[in-house]
């Protein structure tokens, strides 16, 4: 787990992000491993965020720039969807420059739909309103060539912190609710996931905060 400076939870960082907000629009990176609760702790606090201020708040998912199944299939990796290397990373950072900007115009993002494992392109929009976007992901602080230039691009980031076991048992669930069978769960748990995980805890950059989120 990488290092940060201060310890908190949701409700006290919601009020930081309230107590701390000006006129421009700021990025927070939510990271963590796979199975951390990112998606939905990030909708916790957009929730949080919104009730004070309406539509303050708005989450762009990295998971909607999943490379599509066809593209990992004819590259030979689509065993691997999920790694870092199966994201469009240029498309992604593209995208936080466009929020960056905030020149006062919708923007249409992509959300993953995990029950269909496709990205659906323009399938929620950030109002020219939203000051504080959530960025959620596994790969936000990855000390990684391809993935290092993102952090200059968020103002506040957060570590989902929660145990590897918590983790496993986590993603097992996930893909049993999909209704997957024992043996392709453990193929995708032991050879892909937990790979993935292991490697976020080890090589992630310190956050400003840190969350135990379990």
């Amino acid at each position: 787990m990488p290092d940060a400076a201060l310890q908190t939870d949701l409700g006290t960082l919601s009020a930081y992000l309230r107590q701390t907000q000006g006129p421009s629009r700021r990025l927070v990176a939510i990271a963590g491993a796979p199975g951390s609760g990112k998606s939905m702790f990030a909708r916790r606090l957009s929730e949080d965020l919104n009730r004070v201020w309406r539509d303050i708040s708005q989450v762009l998912p990295m998971d909607g720039y999943h490379f599509d199944d066809a593209v990992l299939i004819e590259r030979g990796e689509r065993a691997r969807k999920g790694a870092p290397h199966t994201f469009d990373v240029g498309g992604f950072a593209v995208m936080l420059d466009r929020l960056r900007a905030d020149d006062g115009s919708e923007i249409a993002i992509p959300v993953f739909d995990r029950s269909l494992e496709i990205a659906r392109a323009g399938a929620e929009i950030v109002l020219p309103s939203t000051r504080i976007v959530l960025v959620e992901g596994n790969y936000l602080l990855l000390d990684d060539p391809a993935w290092a230039a993102l952090r200059s691009r968020f103002d506040v980031s957060v570590w989902l912190d929660v145990p590897r076991l918590v983790l496993a048992d986590r993603l097992v669930r996930r893909w049993s609710d999909l209704g997957l069978s024992s043996d392709e769960i453990r193929t995708k748990v032991e050879a892909n996931d937990l790979p993935n995980a292991d490697m976020v805890i080890a090589q992630s950059c310190p956050a400003a905060f840190s969350i135990r989120n379990f």
